[in-house]
Parts: C-alpha cells; structure tokens; sequence
C-alpha cells in the first residue's frame, strides 16, 4: 500500500515538471511573439523589399534614405542598334526623392500580428516613387548622346527602285540608326518615371524607320509598269541622223503619282527636248556654205532653219512611250527647213553673190539657172540682206508697191519682207556695178526667162543664200 503511494507521488511530481516546462516555454514564446509585435509595429517585416531595396527590419524613415540612396544612384541604360548602349545618371538630371507616404502606406498594409511568417513568405513590393529631376538637364543629356552625333548616324532609306540589266528591280530598305529626338526623350521620362533601368530604344519605337518597304504593293506594281515602259523604244527622225530613247535614256524620267501609277516626269522629258534644240535647231543660225566658185564661206542671220517646238514634241514623246509600242517619230516644229539633213540648205537653193551680182539656183544639185542680176542700191542703203531664207511663196503677175514705186512684175519669189526674186523688164542689163548707184530697193532684179526658169522649178521653202 506504501509502495503504491510512493509511485503516486513521483508521478505527480513529474508531471508538474513537464507542465511548468511547457508553461514557461509558451511563456517565452508570448513575451517573444510580443516582443515581434511591438518591434514590426515601427519596422518593416523580414523579407520586405521595395523597388529592389531589402528594407528589412528598417523603420519608414531608414527605408526612405536606402530608397533615397538607390536613386541617388540610377542610371538608366539605353539599348541601342548595333549592340551598342548608353547610360544616363541620376546625377546628370539632377534626381531627387521625394517623400509622399507612400513608403508609410505601405508599411501600414503589413500586420505586425504575422510577423513570424515573414521569414518564410517574403514581400516585394513596387511602387511608382515620388521623384523629380530636371527636364531642361534631361534634354541636354539625350541631346549629347553618341548616337545623336551627326557622324553616327546613318539615316534609313527606303525601298526603291533602279536599274540594273536594263530593268526596275526594288532595292530593299536599309534601316540606319538615326533616332527621333523627341521620341527618345519622351521613352527616357516614362522610363524614370516608372523606375525602369533598361529602355530599349528598338521595342520603345524611337528609331526613324523607312517609309517605303520592299514588301510594298505599289513599289511592285511601279516596277511592273516601270518595266513595261522601259521595253519601248523611240527613234526621232531627223534624216540622216537618229536619236534613241530607250530605257537608259528614259529611266530617269519615270516617277509615280499620288495613287502610286507610273508616270512619265513632263520636266525631265522637256529637259531632254532642250538638249535636242541645242543639237539640231538651226533657225537663224550661222552656216558653212560652199559658193559655186569653190569657196567655203560662213554666212550668217537670215529667217531660214528648222526650230524645235518644245512643248508639243514633248507631248508627242510622252504619247509614244505611254503607247507601249516602239516607233519612230520626228519633232513637231515651229518652223521647218526645205532639207533637215546635217547641211540643212541641202542641194536644192538659190544662191545669190552680192559681190559677184550673180545668181544660181540648183535643184536636186542640177544647176537651173545661172545669171547676172541686179541687188539693192548700195549707195541709198537699200543694199539685199545678207543670210540664209526660204522662199515666202510664189506668185504670177503681181504688182509691187513700195515708197517711190509700183512695178509690175511677170514672176515674184519674195524670201524676206518685202524683197525677193523677180523679173525687171525695164532694165536691159545685168550684173557688174549697176548696184551701186542704180540698184534696186533691195529686190533682186533678174532677166526674164532666167525669172521664168526659176519660178517654174521653185516652191515654197526652198533656201536662198545671200552673201
């Protein structure tokens, strides 16, 4: 009976021991827990991170300097074509923190009651930091980056066509590195503003990209039409000697319109036109001419030649190359020659020596006629012009009138105003020195079957070289 007493009470005792043990251990882990409580009441829970900064076990105002530290020490990197990058420094646009609460918000969203679970559920937070820099001292800074530097950029070009083996083929877009100015300072201030520190200046659409792709519809369709065009080939005539076009001369006259259509540049073609005036007008120019005595004379003024007109013959080459059929065409003319060959008197023409007082006349290189005449009186001033002209027209049985006379003449062949060819029954001699003191007023006088000779084997537009 003592024995079992004895158990009893050791037992009691034992237990007493584990209980007070447990008691002091919860003991310790309520003043503990209390302890927790009251220190996260002021400080940030274990594991607590903003923006990046570990403020653990910090108060409001330690987490607000190590924030104040971390933008003190921002940079921002710009990513760049070509593998290339650039920062720009907290302290080049005069960054600075500024305090709004909203550290202390989120320090009032924790529970210090759940301190102990933040050892193993950590928090991160972000949140848009109340900063401020100078925008004048951000503007220089994007201003004085590398690539604005005017020998670092490579400005993009766009899809084009050209010319290669005689054909339009599109020549792809190159994409440079030239930058938008405004567009990179605008990605940089949302970049800080959000706290970012890589800006991608490629994804932020800050590059100045091509406006005509190689993939584009109406490049293509230009090309095609391009090419077409470029098939045809237009001779002008100009007797005994061509001009071509062709693509080569004729690709650099394509450009497009509004809608995109190939189209012929009016200025370029007219350009071209000049440049065929230059080479084959000859209205009113100076002539080598080889007289019937075997001379080589040069013999100037006069109203003879041919004479580009510009306007029209441009239309006409536009309307032959539009028309997609190759062909030749000649000039259209404001004024025309009786030969367009190279020596546009030709073989066909009258020629009149005011020295010789002689006249011949040739048709097809046949000499007609070769006779003594009469020119304009020298010594009244009333001397023949000198030149080259054409022949007006011709007329039977006119009547000449002029200041101090009214003759009637058989056969008149006017080449200038009011002088020409005709006959002169009332004289009954030609050639020599008559002209001098008894000349005409500046017509020349012919015998009459020599006139009739003339007139009927003469038309309009034949030249008549006075020398």
């Amino acid at each position: 009976m003592a024995e079992k007493k004895s158990k009893k009470g050791k037992y009691n005792k034992t237990t007493k021991t584990i209980l007070g043990v447990l008691i002091g251990c919860a003991a310790l882990l309520v003043i503990a827990y209390g302890i927790g409580v009251f220190y996260y009441s002021g400080h940030f829970l274990s594991g607590t991170e903003i923006n990046g900064v570990d403020c653990s076990g910090k108060t409001v105002a330690q987490a607000e300097k190590s924030i104040e530290s971390q933008i003190a020490s921002y940079q921002l990197v710009l990513k760049e074509r070509e593998d290339k990058s650039e920062t720009i420094s907290a302290s080049q646009i005069n960054m600075q923190y500024i305090s709004d609460g909203g550290v202390q918000e989120l320090k009032d969203q924790q529970n210090p009651f759940l301190w102990f679970l933040s050892f193993v559920r950590h928090q991160n937070y972000t949140m848009s930091a109340n900063i401020s820099y100078d925008e004048e001292a951000l503007s220089t800074a994007v201003g004085s980056l590398e690539c604005f530097k005017d020998e670092n950029v490579v400005q993009p070009t766009d899809a084009h066509l050209e010319v290669q083996d005689g054909q339009y083929v599109i020549v792809e877009e190159t994409q440079g590195n030239a930058l938008d100015k405004d567009k990179v300072t605008e990605a940089v201030k949302k970049a800080i503003d959000g706290g970012e520190t890589l800006l991608d200046l490629d994804q932020a659409g800050c590059y100045i990209e091509p406006s005509v792709l190689s993939t584009d519809e109406n490049l293509a369709k230009q090309r095609d039409e391009g090419n077409k065009l470029l098939t045809v080939t237009v001779t002008i005539d100009f007797s005994d000697r061509q001009e071509v076009i062709n693509g080569d001369v004729m690709k650099d006259w394509l450009t497009t319109d509004e809608e995109g259509n190939v189209d012929l540049d009016q200025a370029k073609v007219r350009e071209y036109v000049q440049q065929l005036q230059y080479k084959y007008d000859t209205f009113g120019s100076s002539r080598e001419f080889k007289t019937s005595s075997g001379q080589t004379i040069t013999v100037s003024g006069g109203d003879y030649g041919w004479l580009i007109a510009p306007n029209d013959t441009t239309a006409k080459i536009i309307e032959a190359i539009k028309s997609g059929q190759s062909q030749t065409i000649e000039p259209e003319y404001t004024y025309t020659g009786y030969c367009r060959d190279t020596n546009d008197i030709g073989n066909t023409y009258v020629e009149i020596s005011l020295d010789q007082q002689h006249m011949w006349f040739y048709k097809d290189g046949q000499l007609i006629v070769s006779t003594d005449v009469v020119t304009g009186c020298h010594n009244k001033g009333w001397d023949t012009h000198t030149g080259v002209y054409a022949i007006m027209y011709k007329e039977r049985d006119a009547t000449l009138v002029g200041e101090g006379y009214n003759s009637a003449v058989s056969y008149w062949m006017p080449f200038y105003a009011n002088v020409g060819i005709h006959d002169a029954s009332w004289r009954s001699s030609f050639g020599g020195s008559i002209y001098i003191n008894n000349g005409s007023h500046g017509c020349v006088n012919t015998p009459t079957d020599n006139a009739a000779a003339i007139y009927n084997n003469i038309e309009k537009g034949v030249p008549v070289v006075v020398y």
